[in-house]
């Protein structure tokens, strides 16, 4: 599992920190997932892909490597962002990489647009990708703003 965390990006090496602090903020949010009372998740939110299978019962070690995994492709996604690739791999986890990176059915996320800008103001944008069918839900809110702080505002001084 640790070879997982060392691997690096594009020629770009992990910050060991900020990845296990991404690990860590995933599953507190996303919490414990099974295919029966979430059909179609397992884990800690992995989407189970057509042809994979999974036991009834996932162990936590199975878990956290599939979590490992989905991130690392995630976060390598957006190895041209620098640091700020770890707020993007949170927040493409949960929503998709389509509605970030843009895709036939939606168009390039004005998150992107103004961080390749060099405007690093993104607060309230990044705050407004806490809807759940149209409608704000705290919780995602809060998530966001967790993300935000540990992800992003932390090292805003020191790139």
């Amino acid at each position: 599992m640790l070879a997982i965390c060392s691997v690096p990006c594009q020629s770009q090496t992990i910050d060991r920190a900020l990845f296990e602090r991404l690990v860590a903020i995933t599953k507190h949010f996303e919490g414990w997932h099974s295919q029966q009372t979430t059909p179609g998740y397992v884990g800690y939110g992995h989407q189970i892909q057509k042809g994979e299978h999974f036991p009834k019962t996932l162990t936590c070690q199975c878990a956290d490597l599939l979590l490992r995994t989905d991130l690392l492709q995630h976060l390598r996604l957006y190895t041209s962002y620098g640091k700020d690739a770890y707020l993007l791999a949170a927040l493409s986890y949960q929503i998709g990489p389509a509605k970030l990176l843009g895709n036939d059915r939606y168009p390039k996320a004005t998150l992107l647009t103004r961080l390749e800008r060099g405007d690093r103001d993104i607060l309230p944008l990044y705050l407004s990708y806490c809807k759940w069918k149209g409608k704000t839900v705290a919780s995602i809110r809060e998530r966001r703003w967790v993300e935000y702080q540990l992800l992003f505002a932390r090292h805003l001084y020191y790139i």
